[in-house]
């Protein structure tokens, strides 16, 4: 599971590192141009990064299974040989899906302007430039295929977790019950964040489409889940989570003893209560 940890913290920095240093850059600097080297780079690396992270998240649920269902097998089927193969089909993956879809859509002639409104150059927004019908078609096409791997993934994900689940409903012990799910909801919230993120953003309906809410979108689903990854992971180590509970207390008394203090100072002060208003 480590091993796959470390491949997932790639794709997560990866992801970060691909699109927000320019739109800080941008911001900083009061611009929002990009070269048309940039983002073919940007989008063929996004991509390659997103769809990894999506494959590492399939295999590591494959981790939790055999980790679960069958633990007198799990240094058989998941030695270091087949977890270094899983990965690299993993990057494979990512970089000939990228390398597919980018190659297509710049391949595009663009005749509408080269606004794309967004913070970073999407795919989906650069063929709303094009005025190609058959290099249109040929993506819709990628699209398609796509679709229909990632709903194998879903299948098979659900289908791994329905036995998961299953198992650990028979474990006797409430203890192992308790451990045997710490080792699977963090990757549980990790995937459903970054499925829930990316279909919204995708699969919203046409009619509350804007501008605004689509920069939104594409920086919820770029952005908070790569963000949030090694957050969600950490709350395993009970250190951490002490560490941010006693965070949490300290800002809240802190808070307590502000609002109490000012409201003490208001009372004991009634001219200056009133001066405010």
């Amino acid at each position: 599971m480590g091993f796959f940890l470390l491949n997932l913290s790639l794709t997560d920095l990866g992801c970060i590192c691909t699109t927000v240093p320019k739109a800080m850059h941008n911001s900083l600097w009061d611009t929002t141009t990009i070269s048309y080297t940039a983002c073919v780079a940007q989008a063929f690396f996004f991509v390659f990064f997103m769809s990894a992270e999506f494959s590492l998240l399939t295999i590591m649920c494959y981790d939790r299974y055999v980790a679960i269902c069958k633990p007198l097998h799990y240094g058989t089927l998941l030695g270091s040989r087949a977890c270094a193969h899983m990965a690299a089909a993993a990057w494979a993956t990512g970089f000939l899906y990228s390398l597919l879809h980018t190659a297509n859509t710049f391949s595009l002639p663009l005749c509408q302007g080269n606004a794309l409104g967004q913070f970073f150059c999407e795919i989906p927004h650069i063929l709303k430039l094009s005025c190609s019908h058959s290099g249109y078609l040929r993506e819709i096409g990628l699209l398609m295929v796509s679709v229909c791997l990632v709903f194998g993934c879903f299948v098979f994900i659900v289908f791994s977790y329905v036995q998961i689940f299953r198992a650990v409903l028979r474990i006797p012990s409430q203890q192992g019950q308790h451990k045997a799910f710490s080792m699977c909801l963090p990757h549980l919230a990790v995937l459903s964040l970054f499925v829930s993120t990316a279909a919204f953003s995708d699969l919203k309906p046409p009619s509350i489409s804007s501008p605004s809410l689509d920069l939104a979108l594409s920086v919820l689903y770029s952005v908070l889940p790569p963000a949030l990854n090694p957050f969600i992971y950490s709350l395993r180590n009970q250190e951490l989570k002490d560490a941010i509970w006693k965070m949490m207390t300290g800002c809240f008394s802190r808070a307590i003893t502000c609002l109490f203090s000012s409201a003490e100072y208001s009372l004991c002060n009634p001219f200056l209560a009133r001066s405010a208003f």
